[in-house]
């Protein structure tokens, strides 16, 4: 796609002089670009948009001065699978290093049961599979009461988050001791000795003041080096977590009528899992159960040859449609034949039950999109036709 004009708001925000030092110079036209990183690649005359791209960062700059107000007053979504009914709120986290530079930055997302008020966390692309609610329906809420009810659980999660960054950082930290401390004083100690012999050859008369001079100017280059790359290391080393900003909340109804190929049973869904990872047991990989992530995939399996399979599993107690979320379909569509949909039918009832195996899903079944309910659905006869037990 081309993007022939970019609003005058969007381009005062990327000619600011702190946005230039971070993100560079924002075009004004862009001939023809991609949000997707294998056809960027695919061809180098488009470019790729993504993160800390000049264009996609003035507008996310934007939307959070412009719309932050509205994020933060809430919307109401609608789980088309009808289990959600909550709320989900959201905060953000950042930790920062001695340097005081950011040394990482998440969304946390948080949903409050309205039914038992448990709270759990979730992956804020939740929102991806959810579809859009009438915003006549959120009525009063009391956000505040919400907001604090999250927060020691946000504050728990950046907790987690931050000491996942420690661990990083200790192990950058080792790297740069090994590699550049240690050649440092490889450096100095070399230094060292020359100099003790130009030292022993000016005292027999030698004029090598000014060579002693230079080596004793370069030790000092590298003395020096040692300390900052020392202060660098430990302040690297040394993280503080901010307070964390509420970014918004949104209300989650269950929706009234469920598709047959939106029925979620959590106890077949989990002898579905147990059937599939079997399976690839059996077909001599090695699978990791991801469900609770929400990658767009269940089950991440690998084989000898570090090939890699990334697999949706949908059960059924009986045998009918299936349906993909809008997560997975674009997960599908970017993984392409490495994205396998494993289908297992009477799951519970039968002790042989074994997934139909369907590759690349986008490409080889026919689906009804249903963008009314973000989903994608997979009628039975798709399913019988296109799926396979030979999957292996």
């Amino acid at each position: 796609m081309a993007i022939e004009s970019i609003p005058y708001e969007v381009r005062e925000i990327a000619n600011e002089d702190s946005f230039k030092r971070r993100f560079g110079v924002l075009l004004r036209v862009y001939p023809k670009v991609t949000f997707d990183k294998d056809i960027g690649f695919r061809n180098p005359d488009a470019e790729f948009v993504s993160f800390g791209h000049p264009l996609f960062e003035a507008v996310l700059d934007w939307v959070e001065r412009e719309l932050s107000q509205e994020l933060q007053r809430g919307a109401v979504f609608i789980d088309p699978d009808g289990n959600l009914d909550s709320f989900i709120v959201f905060y953000e986290g950042e930790v920062r290093d001695g340097t005081g530079s950011t040394a990482g930055k998440s969304l946390f997302a948080y949903y409050i049961d309205s039914r038992t008020d448990e709270i759990k966390s979730t992956t804020p692309t939740i929102v991806w599979d959810l579809a859009e609610g009438n915003g006549a329906e959120a009525g009063s809420v009391d956000i505040d009461s919400l907001k604090k009810k999250v927060l020691p659980h946000v504050i728990s999660g950046l907790n987690d988050y931050t000491r996942k960054i420690q661990t990083d950082r200790n192990r950058q930290a080792e790297i740069k001791q090994k590699y550049g401390i240690t050649s440092l004083d490889k450096l100095i100690v070399d230094l060292d000795g020359e100099l003790i012999d130009l030292y022993a050859r000016k005292e027999k008369g030698q004029n090598v003041d000014l060579v002693i001079r230079n080596k004793e100017d370069q030790q000092k280059k590298y003395l020096r080096s040692k300390q900052d790359l020392e202060d660098v290391i430990s302040k690297e080393r040394n993280l503080t977590m901010s307070m964390p900003v509420f970014v918004g909340i949104i209300r989650v109804r269950p929706s009234p009528e469920v598709a047959e190929a939106m029925v979620r049973d959590e106890e077949i869904e989990r002898i579905g899992m147990e059937i599939a990872m079997k399976f690839e047991h059996d077909a001599g990989r090695i699978p990791e159960d991801v469900s609770k992530v929400n990658l767009g995939f269940d089950i991440r399996s690998k084989d000898n040859e570090g090939n890699v399979r990334y697999i949706e599993v949908k059960a059924r107690a009986g045998i009918g449609p299936v349906a993909l979320t809008q997560n997975e379909w674009f997960k599908a569509q970017r993984l392409s034949n490495n994205y396998y949909l494993y289908v297992v039918w009477n799951a519970g009832k039968d002790p042989n039950a074994r997934p139909l195996v369907i590759q690349n899903p986008v490409e080889n079944v026919s689906v009804e999109q249903l963008v009314e309910i973000v989903r994608y659905v997979i009628a039975v006869k798709e399913i019988e036709k296109k799926g396979t037990e030979y999957g292996r």
